[in-house]
């Protein structure tokens, strides 16, 4: 019975986790929308490590993960759009992973409204009971 019980409490634990990490990256969306660096940057770890779709190929730390929203920011029109079309959580004891179809604004390069859909591989990590990103990696399908 006391095993039974375990599993019971590990599987209601991990449910949690997906529920925190759902919030988390739905609250990350959120800011990136309203333009707030502060609640862009508040999940991730000063080590964080992102690939991204427009260049730089790569990004380490806050700093240079910083500049890239600028980057984002200059091209988007208003409203802002960055939308997580769906998601899926896989969480364990102490890391996780995101996967998600996202949309956003492509920018104002030919006049035209142009709409990006993107793939998001977002890796994290359990410290002091919260989760933090520490890895992103952003990509589109390759053009034929």
């Amino acid at each position: 019975m006391q095993d039974q019980t375990k599993i019971v409490d590990e599987s209601t634990k991990q449910r949690t986790d997906e529920v925190a990490i759902r919030e988390l990256m739905e609250g990350w969306a959120k800011a990136v929308r309203a333009k707030d660096f502060e609640g862009i940057l508040e999940n991730h770890s000063s080590d964080m490590h992102m690939f991204d779709v427009p260049p730089p190929f790569q990004s380490r730390g806050l700093d240079e993960y910083t500049q890239t929203w600028n980057t984002f920011f200059k091209c988007a029109r208003e409203p802002v759009k960055f939308e997580i079309s769906n998601m899926n959580v896989t969480a364990g004891t102490d890391l996780a992973v995101v996967v998600a179809s996202m949309r956003c604004d492509g920018g104002e390069t030919t006049g035209e409204e142009v709409e990006l859909a993107f793939r998001l591989t977002v890796g994290l990590r359990k410290v002091n009971n919260g989760w933090i990103i520490f890895h992103e990696h952003h990509s589109v399908p390759a053009i034929d």
